[in-house]
């Protein structure tokens, strides 16, 4: 009895240090919540193509990201009426350049190879950095330099074709000015969005509410009968359903929670990580073969993001 007695305090004080331990180790949610991401668009590039064979680009942008804030305006709704989303007029600039994104993205994965679709996007890893650095005036850091040229070598190797090399087209050019896009986007949200009375889940509404419409707007004046021809097939509405769930409510969540939560460069450096992923899923679901110097450069992707986030819970 006098062994448990003064066990007691001992043992309160290894539970109380155990715990202090525990919450002191933030779990770095951001960050994983982007690599989710990462994972889910990198499946989107051959989902995609295949959505892409049975609608034109703007058609399928219409449809994609209508339904998205169809879902979604339930809750913008609910959040106008209480006020909390008082500060939708802020989420109109990054939803207009949401959709400049999505057109040369999407125009551009259609007019060219996955490969070359991967290397360029991931431009915007090297692209952030330095429009961070001339907005907020502030250096992100040599590490972040650093890894983004990393995660840049290791996109070349995961893209780089043994008999072709890395040829350029119009469907590159489209996925370059994304690339551009994408860097602008992470700065004008983090921007915009300091300060203001707007949920996550609202602006990933405003912003697919201002994409779809652009797009439908842009089908009304470009070849109506085509691109508003609404596809029968089983298989264009499951992928489509899989892209508005997954990589487009959940990722544009999750983005625009990580752009609030941690910094510009950190959000491009494991938005980098997509390739890695797309190459995993072309590999067991497509079943396409990647050499040992693309499987080389996607691990190099991996483990430079990985560095990233843990880097970032132990701040």
């Amino acid at each position: 009895m006098a062994g448990f007695t003064q066990g007691k305090p001992a043992g309160k004080f290894m539970h109380s240090l155990l715990q202090a331990r525990f919450y002191n180790r933030k779990l770095p949610i951001a960050e994983l919540s982007l690599l989710m991401v990462a994972i889910f668009w990198g499946t989107s590039y051959g989902l995609t193509k295949e959505a892409l064979v049975y609608i034109p680009v703007l058609g399928f942008l219409t449809i994609r990201f209508l339904m998205t804030f169809s879902i979604l305006l339930p809750i913008l709704s609910r959040e106008l009426r209480s006020g909390a989303a008082r500060d939708w007029k802020y989420a109109l600039p990054t939803g207009c350049i949401l959709l400049s994104i999505f057109l040369c993205e999407t125009y551009g994965v259609a007019n060219t190879t996955a490969s070359n679709a991967a290397f360029l996007i991931s431009l915007c890893v090297l692209i952030t950095p330095f429009i961070e650095w001339a907005v907020f005036k502030s250096y992100p850091g040599g590490k972040i330099f650093l890894q983004a040229m990393g995660c840049l070598l290791g996109v070349f190797l995961l893209s780089y074709n043994e008999t072709q090399g890395v040829a350029f087209n119009q469907g590159d050019g489209f996925i370059l000015l994304a690339a551009l896009f994408r860097g602008f986007m992470v700065i004008v949200t983090r921007k915009l969005m300091i300060g203001r009375q707007l949920s996550s889940i609202s602006l990933t509404a405003i912003q697919s509410g201002v994409v779809g419409s652009g797009a439908l707007l842009l089908c009304l004046m470009i070849n109506p009968e085509t691109n508003l021809q609404i596809p029968m097939v089983p298989e264009f509405w499951l992928i489509t359903l899989y892209l508005v769930l997954f990589c487009t409510i959940f990722a544009f969540f999750a983005q625009n929670y990580g752009v609030r939560q941690t910094s510009p460069s950190r959000v491009a450096l494991l938005m980098g990580t997509e390739p890695a992923f797309g190459a995993a899923f072309a590999m067991l679901w497509l079943g396409e073969h990647l050499t040992g110097l693309q499987i080389l450069g996607g691990l190099l992707i991996v483990v430079c993001a990985t560095y990233s986030s843990i880097h970032r819970a132990s701040q």
